[in-house]
């Protein structure tokens, strides 16, 4: 028996939908919080239904699994063994338990305004919070029409809507190709794609990356789409510069040599009105990091179970490493059966875990050598001119930043910061940092921040107050108050 044990899993992905699943079906209560409108996460990202889609399934692969789970959720909310908060921005989560028994106060803003907090109680949690874009800053990034990777897919699937006629797909990693072929099969003209990785990249890693031919399978797949839709395909090129006045004009890109540097003397002129760019996807560790998670790199550490190293504490999904969705599902199963086994007393089924963590070490060999393979341009940093804007918060230029490190001895991000204030703004450096880290020359850390996203003051003031609803230290309830 469960007791009535409680767990409380903040993210609605494939991860944190697959484990709420796994541990309801085991007698668990789950509280499944999101900060979205609709669960899915950013994979399975849907148009409203008040847009009038005709065909969804359209901007998706693995429509199939997301019916799956949808049926599976629904069905889990209409007994109660599920509650799903939408709309639930989560920007600490507080251990409250003591001894044998740990306990967690998961405190989120509510809604569109977020000036209210609301405080889920629970004896477990999940994160499987995912990860966001890194984009690295190069002349003319802030144009209007310049827009990540993600941002242009979220418009499509979300919005059913393009973010201009003519675009350029660019930067490097696997998300290029579903946004580009994603953009032209919604009628956008995709002027090229554009791709720093060569073919020698894959030519060196092709044993590991054989290993899983599903995937090889499904990125075929992508390059008949983009044959399909007469995509120029453009490898071992970066963008160097954007161009326009009011908006985004033109960008030109440049053929990239064997050491990662431009070639001069390559660079030519796409005319285009968007430029969808990434560089690849971080883990979000931020609530990992104040409950005092080891990281491993920029990872979350979790065991065979996706036990994090805080009793009390799993993880699982791009939070522990990115991997894409048939890796969170994975770890999303496996972190809700060893929840419900943990929270009952019992053990999870040893032969259950290791064929788990068998399927999981696989995924993940893979895309170890996927992400070697997509890594950005050794020197992108020869692109940032002194006038081009590294953090957008606080308007910090590259010449700034470089002032820092070679005229008052900056070593480190944290010391960049205090002289400069990059990474100071609204993001708290989740944009900028990857490329303040790349300019100083060092390694990009964790930084360890008490508060997950910014806070009303309200919200704060009422911290603990009588009638409070839903600060920290505030009632006792087992669930939402």
């Amino acid at each position: 028996m469960t007791d009535g044990r409680h767990l409380a899993v903040i993210g609605a992905g494939p991860a944190g939908l697959a484990a709420s699943l796994a541990a309801a079906a085991r007698g668990i209560h789950v509280t499944l919080i999101d900060s979205a409108a609709a669960a899915g996460g950013q994979f399975y990202r849907r148009a409203a239904s008040g847009l009038g889609a005709r065909r969804p399934r359209a901007l998706h692969h693995q429509w199939r699994t997301w019916e799956r789970l949808e049926l599976g959720l629904a069905a889990h909310l209409e007994t109660g063994t599920i509650e799903h908060l939408t709309d639930h921005h989560v920007w600490l989560v507080e251990r409250t338990g003591a001894g044998a028994r740990p306990g967690f106060s998961v405190h989120a803003l509510l809604g569109p305004l977020q000036e209210r907090s609301v405080t889920v109680r629970a004896d477990a949690v999940l994160l499987a919070t995912g990860g966001y874009e890194k984009v690295l800053p190069f002349p003319g990034w802030t144009l209007p029409g310049v827009v990540t990777a993600g941002g242009a897919q979220a418009m499509l699937k979300g919005g059913l809507v393009v973010p201009g006629r003519t675009a350029v797909v660019a930067g490097t990693g696997p998300l290029l190709l579903p946004v580009a072929t994603g953009l032209a099969a919604a009628g956008v003209e995709v002027a090229a794609l554009v791709e720093s990785a060569g073919p020698r990249a894959f030519v060196r890693r092709a044993g590991a990356m054989a290993a899983q031919p599903g995937k090889l399978a499904e990125g075929a797949r992508y390059a008949v789409q983009l044959l399909r839709h007469r995509v120029p395909f453009v490898p071992s090129h970066t963008v160097v510069e954007a161009h326009g006045e009011e908006r985004l004009e033109a960008v030109t890109v440049a053929a990239l040599g064997p050491d990662g540097r431009v070639r001069t003397g390559t660079g030519r002129r796409i005319p285009c009105d968007t430029l969808a760019v990434g560089h690849g996807m971080i883990p979000h560790t931020d609530l990992a990091e104040a409950l005092g998670c080891r990281i491993d790199g920029l990872r979350v550490d979790a065991d065979d179970e996706q036990r994090t190293d805080v009793p009390g504490v799993w993880a699982a999904g791009e939070t522990t490493g990115i991997g894409g969705a048939a890796l969170s599902l994975t770890e999303g199963h496996l972190a809700g059966r060893s929840i419900a086994a943990r929270l009952s007393g019992t053990e999870p089924d040893p032969r259950a875990v290791a064929r788990a963590v068998k399927s999981r070490t696989r995924m993940r060999t893979f895309f170890a050598a996927l992400d070697a393979v997509y890594a950005p341009p050794a020197h992108w940093t020869d692109q940032v001119t002194d006038d081009t804007v590294v953090c957008r918060c606080e308007e910090v230029t590259g010449g700034r930043i470089r002032e820092a490190v070679t005229d008052l001895g900056a070593g480190d991000v944290r010391t960049v910061k205090l002289l400069t204030r990059a990474g100071m703004g609204w993001c708290q450096g989740r944009m900028c940092e990857p490329a303040v880290a790349g300019l100083v020359g060092c390694e990009q850390t964790p930084a360890r921040r008490l508060l997950a996203r910014p806070v009303p003051l309200g919200v704060l003031a009422r911290a603990g107050t009588d009638g409070d609803d839903g600060a920290p230290g505030a009632g006792s309830s087992p669930a939402r108050e």
